[in-house]
């Protein structure tokens, strides 16, 4: 109980140096390339599921849109595999670290709109200023959607990072105290165990829907500037 709350949020390192390189490289192992003219079950599901997923992403995109399939599923399986291997004990989940998170948004999102002021020029610039816009709230309108633009980034590497945080603060709470609680009320404690599976287990669907929510945003800007 003295364990610091926050240690399994800290880079680890072996030996001083740090090894948070070799962690987000990691993931990669876990899908190989299918090497077989028949695919084993565990591919074949890999396949299915990483389908059936950008199937849904892409449906909204035109041509030049669907050019970034590759990329989207790259990112989806990344934030995937990560978030869902940081539940192990003893682990280090990347997308806790906020740095981390703004280092996929920003170039993310400045792609975006780079395109769209590339391809859709008097489309992107009439996003400051909607039509209709009275003469003297021009100025104030401008500022404000200047000011949401940017924003986009944060909202997506804030909202990631929070939302795996609280989950794994949650998960060391709950933890601690049913391992306290063993001494003073066995059916207390039972039944903060039980809690903590429950959680566990919400913990495994937010990983997946945090990833699935990231990479739905990026589509969804990418589908406003192409």
């Amino acid at each position: 109980m003295n364990e610091n709350l926050f240690a399994s949020f800290t880079t680890p390192t072996v030996m001083g140096l740090p090894i948070v390189v070799l962690i987000i490289m990691f993931p990669s192992i876990l899908f190989p390339s299918p090497s077989r003219l028949i695919n084993n079950r565990l591919t074949s599901l890999q396949q299915w599921l990483i389908q059936l997923t950008l199937k849904q992403m892409l449906a909204i995109h035109n041509h030049k849109g669907q050019t970034w399939a590759l990329m989207l599923t790259s990112l989806i399986l990344f934030i995937s595999s990560t978030n869902l291997l940081g539940l192990l004990p003893h682990s280090f989940t990347p997308t806790t670290q906020l740095s981390m998170n703004l280092g996929m948004a920003i170039p993310l999102w400045a792609g975006t709109v780079m395109i769209g002021f590339r391809y859709k020029t008097k489309a992107s610039l009439a996003h400051f200023l909607p039509q209709g816009t009275p003469l003297p709230l021009i100025p104030m309108l401008i500022v404000i959607e200047t000011i949401s633009l940017f924003i986009q980034p944060m909202a997506l590497a804030v909202r990631l990072t929070a939302n795996i945080t609280a989950g794994h603060l949650l998960i060391h709470l709950i933890g601690g105290a049913a391992l306290a609680l063993i001494n003073i009320s066995t059916p207390v404690a039972l039944i903060t165990f039980i809690i903590l599976v429950l959680l566990t287990i919400l913990e495994f669907a937010v990983a997946l829907i945090q990833a699935y929510v990231f990479t739905l945003l990026v589509s969804l800007y990418l589908h406003d500037n192409t």
